[in-house]
């Protein structure tokens, strides 16, 4: 354990729809010393939750500012249309956005895809959130378009999804206070880019073998072996062919 992380607990939120458990896995198999407190917020308010403090790091849904956030984009979702199972959705593999053309579609105030133009005719009212919007649409009031993830949260087996061609799709990433890149958040960042425990950033890096010593510069009659030799005496014969 590092010096001042004892009894400290790190906070990781997380938008909907966002799966963080096999980096809490990972998380808790390295610093079992350190617990991970999770945090779900809906994906609006994220960005707001890390700029005041109320957790380390978190997973959002980009684009947001990074004047005070620093953002390690992750991946990029499919985009889906929730259907019931009876619309003529269920029956293609893909949609296009022109075959929404004459259907409703609602737009819920939570939306995460960011849109130059919505799709299809606009539905009798705006729900507050997802799960509101996925209520209207199993009552035949319209379609929804959102990330796939959310679409499976929302699972209903009265509705179904289908990949929609052209549509906006949602990234997520990995953000934190820039001013408060700390060594737990570091440590986390390495587990999400995949880092080992050995690695030169990791908090308990495996330790580092010995440099081999430096050969000790020889003094003049010595051997590499470091025995001293004896110089020849001046008055003793050399080995050769005695004269007769």
């Amino acid at each position: 354990m590092t010096d001042g992380e004892s009894g400290r607990t790190f906070r990781l939120a997380y938008a909907p729809g966002v799966t963080p458990a096999k980096w809490v896995n990972i998380w808790t198999e390295r610093l079992p010393d350190v617990p991970l407190t999770l945090v779900a917020v809906p994906a609006a308010e994220v960005v707001a939750l890390l700029r005041d403090g109320g957790a380390d790091a978190g997973f959002i849904r980009l684009p947001v500012d990074r004047d005070v956030l620093s953002v390690i984009p992750l991946y990029v979702e499919t985009t889906v249309v929730v259907a019931p199972k009876d619309h003529t959705v269920a029956a293609a593999d893909e949609v296009t956005l022109a075959d929404l053309a004459d259907d409703e579609i609602l737009h819920p105030l939570d939306d995460t895809l960011e849109w130059t133009a919505l799709p299809g005719l606009p539905a009798f009212t705006r729900p507050a959130t997802t799960g509101e919007a996925i209520e209207l649409v199993a009552s035949g009031a319209g379609l929804l378009v959102v990330p796939q993830s959310l679409a499976r949260l929302h699972h209903r087996r009265d509705l179904t999804y289908r990949p929609l061609l052209e549509a906006p799709q949602s990234q997520v990433g990995l953000a934190w206070p820039t001013d408060a890149t700390t060594d737990l958040v570091e440590e986390f960042i390495g587990i999400v880019r995949g880092r080992t425990v050995n690695s030169s950033r990791g908090r308990t890096p495996a330790p580092a073998e010995k440099p081999a010593q430096r050969r000790k510069e020889r003094k003049p009659n010595q051997t590499t072996s470091g025995r001293r030799t004896t110089p020849p005496s001046p008055n003793r014969r050399r080995k050769g062919n005695r004269s007769r």
